[in-house]
């Protein structure tokens, strides 16, 4: 699990990048006078908009398919665990008391 959490902070961080580029770019434009500030703010920010809306996808479907694995995968949660926990110490305290 920490594995796959690095690798999907590893690609926020390109994402970030990209979005850093971008705006180099659209700057050089303006400058340029290819674009006007208006333009590139928009086009930015529409960018940006789209980037948080993959990122949110991205997440939604990264959990849905966590979610088939773990229904797949024969894993205990951990509340499943410190239950069953909890039962072998209390069999155990019947068992020694006996």
């Amino acid at each position: 699990m920490r594995m796959f959490r690095k690798m999907f902070y590893m690609g926020l961080g390109v994402m970030s990048l990209t979005r850093e580029k971008g705006e180099q770019l659209f700057t050089e434009l303006v400058e340029r006078g290819e674009m006007s500030k208006d333009e590139a703010r928009s086009f930015i920010d529409d960018a940006v908009k789209r980037g948080e809306d993959e990122r949110k996808a991205t997440r939604t479907y990264i959990k849905e398919e966590l979610e088939k694995l773990k229904n797949e995968m024969p894993f205990i949660s951990r509340s499943e665990f410190e239950a069953l926990q909890a039962r072998v110490t209390e069999l155990e305290a019947k068992s020694n008391s006996q």
